[in-house]
């Protein structure tokens, strides 16, 4: 482990977005030292808690029916076209599942759903069909920035539908993780907006990796850089840590059904002595000169993890606090467990959504007139405004 040290990181707040934002102080901040795990190199890497704690005030996301949505445990967001979209996984309400959901950022509202997503035939003819049609764990998203139409998913939890023929078992068996493979799943738009599933490739981990076995702690963000990099976030690994892999998407990516093997790149990835700190979502930030960032939802932690792809600037892990602000009788209030689960970069606004946790959300009741929102297991859209210091 690395060594534990003391660092106080003053966030200075550049203009307001639509959500309102304040900042409350802490008495004391802990940084801990993030070794590498780049098997290739023994440098180890610091990051830093803020001294300050950095407040959202989300706002429920309602539709043209109902003043919230219903279930669609929203894991993942991207920006299309000047809307945020993100994407139900496995455990949401059926009629929410396999689409994606189109929201106006300015007025936290539902503006349409797509079609529940076709299969090219490619697809439909792959070893993994059965799962892709039926109730799917998809987790993540990511915009291909060299095609505004292309969009990447990813698969978690196939315990509950997902299952292999004889022999495509034997041919996916090796996949460094889980029994039944991660799956990358490209997803395409057309000029009517309806989307389909034109190409899967199952993911391989390298054994010397450590990833582990665990169904539902996989692939929870995902982001991709100009260059063609797909950054994903691990939830945790055998050690029960928190990484980031990539994989290079070239031209002919697509035209292999093999398994498509990651990489780890020199990333400074916060590493923790004890507890759960899991990586539930990633988004991109190109700064000056075309420096990128990646921020990662640490969901647990509440807090957002600036992680310098150069490895330049020191890994910032920006303590937050999520509120409701109610238009009721309860007011404002913190909630009790948010748990973030998309975040995207829009000019100079970090958005955040999350995906209401079952066992947990129900912890955020502060009074009656919130019960049947939390029942609902309806999520909430935050937002922040960009720190030029969390970049410096």
């Amino acid at each position: 482990m690395g060594i534990l040290m003391l660092k106080e990181v003053n966030i200075m707040l550049k203009n307001w977005p639509v959500a309102a934002c304040v900042v409350v102080a802490l008495s004391s901040v802990m940084a801990g030292c993030s070794e590498n795990k780049d098997a290739t190199s023994s440098e180890d890497a610091t990051s830093a808690v803020t001294s300050s704690v950095l407040t959202s005030v989300g706002r429920w996301i309602s539709t043209d029916t109902s003043d919230v949505m219903q279930d669609p445990q929203t894991s993942g967001l991207i920006e299309i076209d000047g809307q945020l979209v993100t994407i139900a996984d496995g455990s949401a309400a059926f009629e929410q599942q396999r689409k994606l959901h189109f929201l106006d950022k300015d007025t936290a509202t539902l503006t349409t759903s797509s079609n529940a997503f076709k299969l090219a035939t490619r697809v439909r003819r792959s070893c993994f069909s059965d799962y892709l049609t039926n109730a799917p764990d998809l987790e993540a998203l990511a915009s291909d920035p060299s095609n505004p139409n292309v969009i990447y998913t990813v698969t978690e939890d196939a315990t509950r539908t997902g299952t292999l023929s004889t022999r495509c078992e034997k041919k996916y068996q090796d996949t460094g993780s889980t029994d039944y493979p991660t799956l990358l799943v490209r997803l395409e738009r057309d000029e009517n907006n309806s989307v389909t599933m034109t190409h899967v490739r199952p993911l391989q981990f390298p054994t010397e990796f450590e990833v582990g076995n665990f169904p539902n702690d996989g692939i929870e963000g995902m982001a991709m850089a100009k260059n063609g990099t797909l950054y994903l976030g691990l939830e945790k690994d055998k050690a029960g840590q928190p990484r980031i892999f990539s994989l290079n998407i070239t031209d002919d990516f697509w035209q292999s059904t093999d398994f498509a093997v990651v990489n780890e790149p020199d990333l400074s990835v916060p590493i923790f002595d004890a507890g759960s700190h899991p990586i539930n979502g990633l988004a991109l930030y190109s700064g000056e000169d075309d420096n990128n960032f990646l921020l990662a939802a640490a969901r647990n932690d509440n807090e957002v993890w600036v992680i310098d792809v150069a490895g330049k600037v020191e890994t910032k892990r920006i303590s937050m606090q999520f509120n409701v602000s109610a238009d009721n009788e309860c007011g404002e209030y913190v909630m009790d467990n948010a748990s973030i689960e998309g975040l995207v970069v829009v000019e100079d606004t970090l958005w955040l959504i999350n995906d209401p946790w079952k066992v947990n959300y129900l912890k955020n009741i502060k009074c009656e007139a919130e019960t049947p929102r939390y029942e609902a297991m309806a999520p909430l859209l935050f937002s922040v405004p960009l720190n030029n210091a969390w970049f410096q």
